[in-house]
């Protein structure tokens, strides 16, 4: 991994990520959480300080070195335990269901193999556990759809990888979960072609 991926792309990941208006959107998602809990794409682990007070350990996931060096400043001041594994999420170390629930912020686009991943995933979540999820991906709209394409080479090249035309709804639905609850929308405060959100729990 380079000086870049590695020491600076995670300091702009925290700087662009940390802003007021993203705190309602992690706190909407991790509202309902409980059980064990697998966090992938951890990054530097700005959801922590939203987390539930009855949570109290979590099990993260992050393949980047400098995230989980940023991470373990935060995890101290979180009052949560958390199982730190620098680790890709296509390739998971835990058995066959063993998490009650899992949580992706901001992650998918930028997993090589998101499809391996999503299989993973689904493996080690429990029957009947649930996927929280919140992830930007592919607009509705065909004109924003076409700047996505045409975009995803600048932005995975300053994104560690990030691409903007994956279909999030399509990788849950490839998946034999038992229900998918999800809804789409585009949020002002970012652009288009970026701030197009899927957010939603996938139930197995």
């Amino acid at each position: 991994m380079g000086f870049y991926s590695n020491v600076i792309f995670p300091r702009f990941y925290d700087c662009v990520m940390d802003k007021p208006f993203w705190t309602k959107y992690r706190q909407q998602q991790l509202a309902n959480v409980s059980g064990e809990i697998l966090e992938i794409g951890v990054g530097t682990g700005l959801n922590l300080e939203h987390y539930p007070e009855h949570v109290h350990r979590i099990t993260t996931v992050d393949p980047n070195p400098g995230m989980n060096r940023m991470l373990q400043k935060r995890i101290g001041k979180s009052g949560v335990e958390v199982d730190k594994r620098v680790i890709s999420s296509e390739e998971l170390p835990f058995d066959d269901d063993s998490f009650d629930t899992i949580v992706s912020t901001m992650t998918l686009c930028s997993i090589p193999d998101v499809q391996q991943a999503m299989g993973e995933l689904y493996r080690v979540l429990r029957p009947g556990g649930r996927f929280y999820f919140l992830e930007h991906g592919l607009s509705d709209d065909p004109e924003v759809q076409k700047w996505q394409r045409r975009l995803t080479w600048l932005q995975s090249k300053f994104a560690d990888g990030c691409r903007l035309e994956i279909d999030i709804g399509g990788l849950f639905l490839q998946q034999p979960f038992e229900a998918v609850d999800m809804d789409n929308f585009c949020i002002e405060q970012v652009a288009k072609t970026q701030g197009y959100l899927y957010r939603g729990t996938a139930t197995k």
